[in-house]
């Protein structure tokens, strides 16, 4: 069975959770002796065999991010002729699916990674273009021969955002962890190097500055924090302007109250993050939206306690009171899943993050159940043997 997955990320250029499942979801199928497995993917060419990459048009180079993505589709759709069945990610390589569905006559497969319903901020960074990608996802979910969950809750929403969908075409499948890839190293020397003290209790945060990922909520959080907690911000890519000057002023501001602040603004190598979340005390996972929540995975693979938003998928990843604790959020039924009471969300948020860093012994402990966790229950062999059954059902 020939398979060719479809997505706007991919290796080296990856910069979110649906990037990482696409590599690593990748790598596992291809190692499924009945599956040639080919990649379709934004940007310049790869080295990697089976694997090609469709730039922006150029004259899609000044429009819209939204038009820009529908002109990648086009071009990866007349790329994957000769294929058994299409899979596709995020709604950036929907459309791609959806056409070449049509066009060759073959199932396409749609993983939902987040959805455009639930994420209505995103107008700020495509303006008229967010109207353009909640069409293009709505087309694809209700065209698709399969819809692929990354978590029971996501199932849930894509149920519920969308109702054309025949609920049995909707189907779980969690993400994975390398739990190879993502394992404790302990490298002192690098964590220094890159502004923490491995000797103070440390809360670290990873992921790119998004409303979704809760960033503001966790930095006011820190106020609250016992002086002695340093914190670790790998936090880049802003979807605007905007937010990023909120997020540089609320760093500002922190720093002329307390230190033991750090921000790393670019995307970071794995073995560095490795490094930090193995250092780490607690790992902070703030966020409104989540449908499943990888960076927890990563950070538990590595032996880390997790304090994180008790929303979407999160809490079918972290045990709550073993691995990390969940703080509770009551969200505005408005589609933008912000707190109703964010100063109680933030004030709740710094207590949980203060009872892990402050206590070692519980934290060391969490830390290794969640290891535990990561190992037994997120391997990447069994998502991808479940992801295969799916591509043979809609055959």
């Amino acid at each position: 069975m020939r398979a060719d997955v479809l997505s706007r990320e991919y290796p080296p250029d990856v910069y979110g959770g649906a990037g990482v499942h696409v590599a690593e979801l990748v790598r596992a199928l291809r190692r499924i002796d009945d599956l040639d497995v080919r990649v379709h993917c934004w940007g310049g060419p790869r080295e990697e065999p089976g694997t090609s990459a469709y730039p922006v048009p150029d004259a899609l180079r000044e429009a819209n991010g939204a038009l820009q993505s529908l002109g990648v589709d086009v071009a990866m759709a007349a790329g994957v002729a000769g294929t058994d069945v299409l899979h596709s990610h995020t709604w950036y390589a929907a459309m791609a699916g959806h056409l070449a569905s049509m066009v060759y006559g073959v199932p396409h497969v749609f993983t939902a990674h987040s959805l455009e319903p639930l994420r209505p901020w995103k107008v700020e960074q495509l303006g008229g273009g967010y109207a353009v990608s909640s069409w293009v996802e709505r087309t694809a979910v209700e065209g698709a021969a399969a819809v692929i969950a990354v978590s029971d809750a996501m199932r849930v929403d894509v149920v519920r955002s969308y109702p054309a969908v025949d609920p049995a075409r909707v189907h779980v499948v969690r993400n994975g962890i390398d739990t190879e890839l993502w394992q404790p190293v302990h490298d002192l020397d690098r964590v220094r190097a890159l502004g923490l003290d491995p000797d103070r209790p440390s809360v670290v945060f990873v992921g790119r500055i998004t409303r979704q990922k809760g960033l503001p909520h966790l930095l006011r959080a820190v106020a609250a924090l016992p002086p002695e907690v340093q914190v670790m911000l790998c936090a880049g890519a802003p979807d605007t302007p905007e937010i990023g000057a909120q997020v540089e002023g609320l760093v500002a501001d922190l720093r002329t109250r307390r230190d033991g602040i750090v921000w790393i603004a670019g995307m970071l190598p794995r073995p560095d993050v490795v490094a930090l979340l193995t250092a780490a005390t607690v790992f902070a996972c703030p966020s409104v939206y989540e449908p499943l929540g990888i960076v927890n995975l990563e950070a538990m693979a590595c032996g880390t306690a997790v304090v994180a938003t008790a929303t979407g998928g999160i809490p079918e990843v972290v045990d709550d009171g073993r691995t990390g604790l969940l703080v509770e959020i009551e969200q505005a039924d408005d589609g933008t899943g912000m707190p109703v009471d964010a100063a109680r969300f933030e004030a709740d948020l710094a207590a949980a993050l203060t009872a892990v860093a402050t206590d070692p012994a519980r934290a060391h402990a969490m830390g290794q159940a969640g290891r535990q966790r990561a190992v037994e229950v997120f391997g990447w062999g069994s998502v991808a043997e479940q992801t295969r059954a799916d591509y043979a059902a809609t055959l």
